[in-house]
């Protein structure tokens, strides 16, 4: 099963890679350590929330919080909709 904290370990390591930073070029631009960014980049559970928002609006990034009901409603209206189109 894939975390949230695997998704952001991807897309952290996607985005880093796309600006040619190395791992040591990224923390120091963050104000953070390089094993911080390893573990970020590792997907490990608990980093500080502060430090990660660091790292992402260095990337370019940001977090969100998207309300799951939302979502799953969502998700119910389009499975809804594609049934009542099937023949």
């Amino acid at each position: 099963m894939t975390t949230a904290m695997d998704l952001v370990a991807a897309e952290v390591r996607a985005r880093r890679a796309a600006l040619r930073l190395t791992q040591r070029d990224l923390a120091d631009m963050a104000g953070v350590s390089e094993r911080f960014v390893r573990f970020v980049e590792r997907g490990k559970p608990s980093v500080q929330l502060d430090s990660l928002l660091a790292v992402l609006d260095t990337l370019g990034l940001e977090l969100r919080i998207a309300d799951r009901a939302s979502q799953a409603e969502r998700s119910l209206a389009s499975q809804v909709r594609a049934g009542s189109e099937a023949p």
